[in-house]
């Protein structure tokens, strides 16, 4: 299981939010190239940046501060938030993003996804945000009908590399990952799975080290400080 730090992007800062809500943000800093070193000094092999603005606006906001976080460091970095076309995948990796992570296409437009796999193998990840067990879209602000294992199971055949699984009702609260959540879903989903919501201190990542997944997404927990991306990584590495 990997460890996988967060940059949370909304005006060019590095920000995290409660539950996913634009109101209840919380600015760590106001650069976020500086906040990408300090991560990968510690250790971490990939960063997660997700364009918070580019989620809700449905097209990207924040390029000028994931051009400065891929200069900044030489680990892999995955990019959500407003992906919802082949012109901003293309953008995103001529900007030498590692992947990208397509969540509201995924959800309203299946062949844009399949389309996507095709033509960039290796690249694409879906990101499942889910609300009470259903699908959130366009930045949290609208839940769907879908259930968010049966729509998983529909990607098996995608081409996606990976599902990241987001429990917003967990997300910058502190509150410890929904373990039973997590593992309902691992265990019904045969593509490789990143868990993202919750975390707040060791002792949950040792809990989801008992899960198949991946990787787990981390964010408020080593901003606050309650939990040491150092010491997690080591935790998960054995050493």
């Amino acid at each position: 299981m990997i460890i996988i730090p967060a940059i949370d992007l909304k005006d060019g800062k590095c920000v995290r939010l409660q539950q996913g809500k634009m109101e209840n943000v919380t600015i760590y800093s106001d650069d976020p190239a500086s906040m990408a070193r300090r991560w990968e000094r510690d250790g971490a092999e990939i960063l997660h940046v997700v364009d918070l603005d580019g989620a809700i606006e449905g097209r990207p906001v924040n390029l000028k501060s994931i051009t400065d976080i891929r200069n900044a460091v030489n680990i892999t970095i995955e990019v959500g938030g407003g992906i919802r076309d082949m012109e901003t995948i293309d953008k995103l990796l001529l900007l030498k993003i590692d992947r990208v992570v397509i969540g509201t296409s995924a959800v309203n437009d299946p062949y844009f996804l399949k389309e996507a796999c095709r033509r960039f193998p290796g690249k694409v990840l879906a990101g499942i945000d889910a609300r009470d067990g259903m699908v959130a879209i366009k930045g949290w602000k609208e839940t769907t009908e879908k259930r968010a294992i049966d729509f998983a199971r529909g990607l098996e055949d995608s081409g996606v590399k990976a599902i990241i699984f987001t429990d917003i009702k967990r997300d910058g609260l502190l509150l410890g990952p929904n373990i039973k959540s997590i593992k309902e879903f691992t265990e019904s989903v045969r593509l490789p799975v990143i868990a993202s919501g919750g975390v707040s201190g060791s002792n949950d990542i040792k809990e989801l080290m008992k899960l198949p997944l991946e990787g787990v997404i981390v964010g408020k927990a080593i901003y606050s400080g309650s939990l040491d991306l150092k010491e997690a990584i080591r935790l998960v590495k054995g050493t």
